[in-house]
Protein backbone atom coordinates (compact mmCIF):
# COMPACT_ATOMS: atom_id res chain seq x y z
CA UNK A 1 0.00 0.00 0.00
CA UNK A 2 1.14 3.48 -0.88
CA UNK A 3 1.91 6.15 1.68
CA UNK A 4 -0.43 8.02 0.19
CA UNK A 5 -3.52 5.75 0.54
CA UNK A 6 -2.05 4.38 3.90
CA UNK A 7 -2.58 8.31 5.35
CA UNK A 8 -6.40 8.73 3.80
CA UNK A 9 -7.30 5.23 5.70
CA UNK A 10 -5.57 5.70 8.91
CA UNK A 11 -7.33 9.64 8.90
CA UNK A 12 -10.06 9.99 11.81
CA UNK A 13 -11.83 12.91 12.96
CA UNK A 14 -10.60 14.09 16.38
CA UNK A 15 -12.83 15.39 18.51
CA UNK A 16 -11.03 16.38 21.87
CA UNK A 17 -7.32 18.15 21.84
CA UNK A 18 -4.83 19.30 23.69
CA UNK A 19 -4.65 22.95 24.29
CA UNK A 20 -1.14 23.45 22.89
CA UNK A 21 -0.70 25.20 19.80
CA UNK A 22 1.33 23.09 16.91
CA UNK A 23 4.44 24.95 15.73
CA UNK A 24 3.57 27.47 13.13
CA UNK A 25 5.83 25.03 10.35
CA UNK A 26 3.47 22.62 10.81
CA UNK A 27 0.36 24.72 10.35
CA UNK A 28 1.44 26.42 7.28
CA UNK A 29 2.94 22.87 5.81
CA UNK A 30 -0.94 22.09 6.03
CA UNK A 31 -2.45 25.16 4.54
CA UNK A 32 -0.32 24.57 1.41
CA UNK A 33 -1.40 21.14 1.12
CA UNK A 34 -5.04 22.48 0.92
CA UNK A 35 -4.18 25.15 -1.45
CA UNK A 36 -3.41 22.23 -3.89
CA UNK A 37 -6.56 20.72 -4.10
CA UNK A 38 -7.68 20.30 -7.42
CA UNK A 39 -10.50 22.98 -8.20
CA UNK A 40 -12.95 23.30 -11.24
CA UNK A 41 -11.00 24.60 -14.67
CA UNK A 42 -7.81 25.64 -12.07
CA UNK A 43 -10.45 28.37 -10.79
CA UNK A 44 -9.08 27.77 -7.31
CA UNK A 45 -12.26 29.56 -6.04
CA UNK A 46 -11.47 28.45 -2.25
CA UNK A 47 -9.75 30.80 0.00
CA UNK A 48 -8.37 29.65 3.48
CA UNK A 49 -8.32 31.84 6.98
CA UNK A 50 -5.72 30.42 8.88
CA UNK A 51 -6.62 31.12 12.57
CA UNK A 52 -4.20 31.07 15.67
CA UNK A 53 -5.71 33.90 17.47
CA UNK A 54 -7.34 32.71 20.41
CA UNK A 55 -9.59 35.64 20.70
CA UNK A 56 -10.78 35.01 17.21
CA UNK A 57 -11.12 31.20 17.35
CA UNK A 58 -13.25 31.85 20.95
CA UNK A 59 -15.48 34.39 18.73
CA UNK A 60 -15.94 31.98 15.84
CA UNK A 61 -16.62 29.38 18.05
CA UNK A 62 -19.26 31.17 19.66
CA UNK A 63 -20.96 32.26 16.46
CA UNK A 64 -20.72 28.45 15.50
CA UNK A 65 -22.24 27.47 18.77
CA UNK A 66 -25.28 29.45 18.46
CA UNK A 67 -25.94 28.66 15.19
CA UNK A 68 -26.54 25.26 16.99
CA UNK A 69 -28.55 26.30 19.34
CA UNK A 70 -26.07 26.21 22.20
CA UNK A 71 -24.98 28.64 24.64
CA UNK A 72 -21.19 30.16 24.91
CA UNK A 73 -19.74 27.69 27.08
CA UNK A 74 -20.18 24.87 24.26
CA UNK A 75 -17.21 24.65 22.33
CA UNK A 76 -17.71 22.94 18.41
CA UNK A 77 -14.38 23.56 17.96
CA UNK A 78 -13.25 20.77 20.92
CA UNK A 79 -10.71 22.79 22.12
CA UNK A 80 -9.17 22.70 18.82
CA UNK A 81 -6.32 25.98 19.31
CA UNK A 82 -6.18 26.08 15.13
CA UNK A 83 -9.19 27.02 12.43
CA UNK A 84 -9.36 26.86 8.95
CA UNK A 85 -11.91 28.56 7.68
CA UNK A 86 -12.55 27.33 4.00
CA UNK A 87 -14.25 29.50 1.87
CA UNK A 88 -15.29 29.29 -1.79
CA UNK A 89 -16.29 31.93 -4.57
CA UNK A 90 -19.98 31.36 -5.57
CA UNK A 91 -19.14 32.65 -9.20
CA UNK A 92 -17.41 29.14 -9.95
CA UNK A 93 -20.08 26.75 -10.78
CA UNK A 94 -17.79 23.69 -8.77
CA UNK A 95 -16.99 26.83 -5.72
CA UNK A 96 -18.17 24.20 -3.20
CA UNK A 97 -16.96 20.67 -4.13
CA UNK A 98 -13.28 22.95 -4.42
CA UNK A 99 -13.93 23.98 -1.38
CA UNK A 100 -14.68 20.44 -0.17
CA UNK A 101 -11.69 18.96 -1.78
CA UNK A 102 -9.62 21.71 -0.30
CA UNK A 103 -11.11 20.87 2.86
CA UNK A 104 -10.45 16.91 2.31
CA UNK A 105 -6.30 17.67 1.84
CA UNK A 106 -6.08 19.65 4.88
CA UNK A 107 -7.43 17.08 6.74
CA UNK A 108 -5.02 14.67 5.21
CA UNK A 109 -1.79 16.67 6.09
CA UNK A 110 -2.51 17.05 9.44
CA UNK A 111 -2.93 13.27 9.60
CA UNK A 112 0.34 13.18 7.56
CA UNK A 113 2.02 15.72 10.47
CA UNK A 114 1.32 14.22 13.32
CA UNK A 115 -2.06 16.29 13.63
CA UNK A 116 -5.34 15.66 14.47
CA UNK A 117 -8.19 17.32 12.48
CA UNK A 118 -12.52 17.71 12.75
CA UNK A 119 -14.60 19.07 10.03
CA UNK A 120 -16.82 21.39 11.73
CA UNK A 121 -19.36 22.95 9.59
CA UNK A 122 -22.02 25.57 9.85
CA UNK A 123 -19.37 28.06 8.16
CA UNK A 124 -21.55 28.94 5.38
CA UNK A 125 -24.32 29.66 7.99
CA UNK A 126 -21.61 31.66 10.22
CA UNK A 127 -19.92 33.78 7.44
CA UNK A 128 -23.35 34.84 5.54
CA UNK A 129 -24.43 36.67 8.98
CA UNK A 130 -23.81 40.81 9.78
CA UNK A 131 -21.03 39.77 11.97
CA UNK A 132 -19.35 37.04 9.22
CA UNK A 133 -18.91 39.45 6.80
CA UNK A 134 -17.40 41.72 9.33
CA UNK A 135 -14.88 39.76 10.11
CA UNK A 136 -14.37 38.66 6.48
CA UNK A 137 -14.10 42.66 5.20
CA UNK A 138 -12.01 43.33 8.60
CA UNK A 139 -8.97 40.88 6.71
CA UNK A 140 -9.71 42.50 3.61
CA UNK A 141 -11.41 39.63 2.06
CA UNK A 142 -13.84 41.06 -0.76
CA UNK A 143 -16.12 39.07 -3.10
CA UNK A 144 -19.38 36.41 -2.59
CA UNK A 145 -17.58 33.90 -0.72
CA UNK A 146 -19.43 31.16 0.71
CA UNK A 147 -18.74 29.17 4.26
CA UNK A 148 -17.78 25.38 3.07
CA UNK A 149 -16.53 24.87 6.21
CA UNK A 150 -14.00 24.48 9.03
CA UNK A 151 -11.34 22.73 9.64
CA UNK A 152 -9.81 22.17 13.15
CA UNK A 153 -6.47 21.32 13.73
CA UNK A 154 -4.08 20.43 16.61
CA UNK A 155 -2.90 18.09 19.18
CA UNK A 156 -5.20 14.72 19.59
CA UNK A 157 -6.07 14.31 23.17
CA UNK A 158 -6.06 10.75 24.29
CA UNK A 159 -5.96 8.00 22.05
CA UNK A 160 -7.47 8.16 17.90
CA UNK A 161 -10.58 6.65 17.61
CA UNK A 162 -10.85 3.19 16.44
CA UNK A 163 -11.27 2.16 12.48
CA UNK A 164 -15.37 2.34 12.01
CA UNK A 165 -16.27 -0.79 9.63
CA UNK A 166 -16.96 0.18 5.92
CA UNK A 167 -20.77 -0.09 4.72
CA UNK A 168 -22.09 -3.29 2.69
CA UNK A 169 -22.66 -2.29 -0.94
CA UNK A 170 -19.87 1.08 -0.98
CA UNK A 171 -18.47 -0.06 -3.92
CA UNK A 172 -20.25 -1.53 -6.87
CA UNK A 173 -18.17 -2.76 -9.64
CA UNK A 174 -19.18 -3.17 -13.20
CA UNK A 175 -16.90 -5.84 -15.66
Amino acid sequence: MGKAIENMISRRSIRSFEPDMPDMALIEEVVKAGTYAPTGMNRQSPVIIAVTNKELRDRLSVMNAAIMGKGPDFDPFYGAPVVLIVLADRSAPTYVYDGSLVMGNLMLAANDLGLGSCWIHRAKEEFSTPEGREILASLGIEGDYEGIGHCVIGFAKGERPAEKPRKENYVYYIK
